[in-house]
């Protein structure tokens, strides 16, 4: 039988929202597999889609810098918040994001990049930074979007300085409208797709493993059903999980009576012409990396002197 630590029971409470036991008994039953038991509790109708997934704590900063049709996001890692506090480290990350605007949009392309006031590439620079401050840091992932016709709007989340913070969010609004119009609209969308998270644009955007999944969930906590009513009830589903999850399907944070795409249809009017998102990047702060727990001092003084 596996090893049912308090830390992992955590972790699948966080994710699901479940009961301690209910959370201990899944992961006895998947001797141990967290994503499995994230599976069984949710069969079982005791949690719901796990959406705090991705949400594990890393330090330092998301940087964004926008120059018209085109917009870079960059994200650095840091130790510790203190470092990325740190003017030395701010500056580099928010060089790595103009930089960005004048790459391939990957991290190969700028990590080979010259860093500003320098011979050095932007690799060696981080390098040296890290020799500096003392503290590992990485540049773990870029992005740069681009719009032939229409405006790129940019939103960031617990900002401590200009164009960075915890939460960094770039949407390609494609449109011959007006160009105010647009902005506003695209920030009012950006602080949308930082608070909601959207999986992707639309159903077709989707990872097919993802959907089967869903599928799977709805079959087995239907079970019994007849075929027929059971394609209805896989059908109805992942309308629903749609809903939740791609952007335009999504109830506007700012209006819950209208979809994303009902005020795309809306915004054609203000802007004299059709409006649609092309494409939209979002990257908050560490998601994803996993981070060890903070050591419990207390336990360690005493276990020394026994």
């Amino acid at each position: 039988m596996a090893n049912i630590t308090a830390a992992l029971v955590k972790e699948l409470r966080e994710k699901t929202g479940a009961g301690m036991m209910d959370c201990k008994g899944a992961l006895n039953e998947t001797n141990g597999d967290l994503e499995a038991a994230v599976d069984w509790l949710r069969k079982k109708g005791l949690a719901k889609a796990a959406k705090k997934a991705g949400r594990v704590a890393a330090e330092g900063l998301v940087a964004v810098e926008s120059a018209g049709r085109h917009a870079a996001i960059v994200e650095v890692n840091s130790e510790t918040d203190f470092v990325a506090r740190n003017d030395g480290f701010q500056s580099f990350a928010r060089e790595a994001a103009k930089l960005t605007l004048n790459t391939d949009g990957t991290l190969e392309g700028l990590e080979a990049a010259t860093f500003p006031g320098s011979s050095a590439t932007v690799k060696d620079t981080l390098s040296n930074l890290i020799a500096t401050i003392g503290e590992n840091m990485t540049l773990r992932r870029v992005a740069k979007v681009e719009v032939a016709q229409g405006v790129i709007a940019s939103y960031v989340h617990g900002q401590i300085s200009e164009g960075l913070g915890k939460i960094g969010v770039l949407v390609a609004l494609e449109s011959e409208g007006d160009v105010e119009v647009l902005s506003t609209l695209g920030r009012q969308i950006a602080m949308h797709i930082a608070a909601t998270n959207p999986a992707a644009l639309d159903a077709s955007g989707i990872d097919p493993a993802v959907v089967e999944r869903e599928s799977n969930i709805l079959r087995e906590k239907n079970a019994g059903k007849p075929d027929h009513v059971m394609a209805k009830i896989v059908e109805s589903g992942l309308k629903s999980y749609y809903k939740e999850v791609t952007l335009l399907e999504q109830p506007f944070v700012h209006d819950g009576s209208k979809t994303i795409s009902q005020v795309l249809k809306e915004a054609a009017g203000k802007a004299g012409a059709e409006v649609s998102i092309k494409s939209f990047v979002r990257f908050a702060l560490g998601e994803g990396i996993e981070k060890e727990e903070a050591p419990d001092f207390a336990a360690e003084v005493a276990s020394m002197s026994r």
